[in-house]
């Protein structure tokens, strides 16, 4: 059975994108599912950028235009993943119809075992057909008071959309006083944080590179936490071993 979960915060810049990117790679790479990410930010797409993906012939905005089938549209990485970029021009944008995307991927249903929707932040018509086609939802943000308090505006219209909250994970996390605690984000939203992700210079040189950090970076500090939430969303447990407690291990079972 395919799970389609959505990725959403309220505000931009939370490192929502670079979520969905790493935790898609992950999946893939390191626990072999079949996984496709979607880029729903139709207007503003960031993800296939985020990835190296300059131009695409097929995109996600030429299937709710209904000028492409879906399957078209996907484009394998060299992670395993699949991706389903939204187009960066702004000619695209005529006659897209972003309500359209509900039953657009239902087409993917059985082809793949999870979809991960990159959501238009906020609670625009974009983010509003990404929750709407979505089983579940994570939802991404920082640890500052303006993000937490957004989350707590969306929750009231994702309960009226009767859509499963798996929790939120709290993304670019320094441990600094002025920060708001995993409690103090739990205790504002009412919703469990399931995540917590630290502030990694690794992270945007991977951005820069064009990889997922997980792959690039995999044993960096924010990669473990990636992949350890990874496992949580397919009931698989994470243990990381460094370098050389793997060869170690290797040189016991010989």
């Amino acid at each position: 059975m395919t799970r389609v979960i959505g990725i959403v915060s309220g505000k931009g810049g939370v490192g929502k994108t670079t979520l969905v990117a790493n935790l898609g790679a992950a999946l893939a790479a390191e626990y072999k599912m079949n996984v496709t990410i979607v880029d729903c930010n139709i207007s503003t797409s960031h993800l296939g950028l985020s990835l190296g993906m300059y131009y695409s012939p097929v995109t996600i905005n030429k299937v709710l235009a209904g000028e492409a089938k879906i399957d078209d549209s996907i484009y394998e990485h060299f992670t395993g993943m699949k991706i389903i970029p939204a187009s960066l021009s702004l000619k695209d944008l005529y006659g897209v119809d972003v309500f359209g995307l509900k039953n657009a991927i239902r087409d993917l249903h059985g082809k793949t075992d999870i979809i991960l929707l990159d959501a238009a932040p906020g609670l625009g018509r974009e983010a509003l057909s990404a929750i709407r086609a979505s089983d579940e939802l994570l939802f991404v943000t920082t640890p500052f008071i303006p993000a937490v308090m957004d989350i707590v505006k969306m929750r009231r219209i994702v309960d009226e959309m009767n859509v499963k909250i798996n929790g939120i994970v709290l993304n670019m996390v320094k441990k600094e006083r002025y920060e708001l605690s995993k409690d103090d984000v739990e205790k504002l939203t009412e919703i469990p944080v399931i995540s917590v992700i630290p502030d990694d210079k690794n992270v945007p040189r991977s951005l820069s590179a064009k990889a997922p950090a997980v792959i690039l970076y995999p044993n960096s500090p924010a990669s473990r936490e990636l992949k350890s939430l990874a496992a949580m969303l397919i009931g698989e447990y994470y243990e990381h071993k460094n370098p050389l407690t793997k060869f170690l291990d290797k040189i016991k079972f010989w």
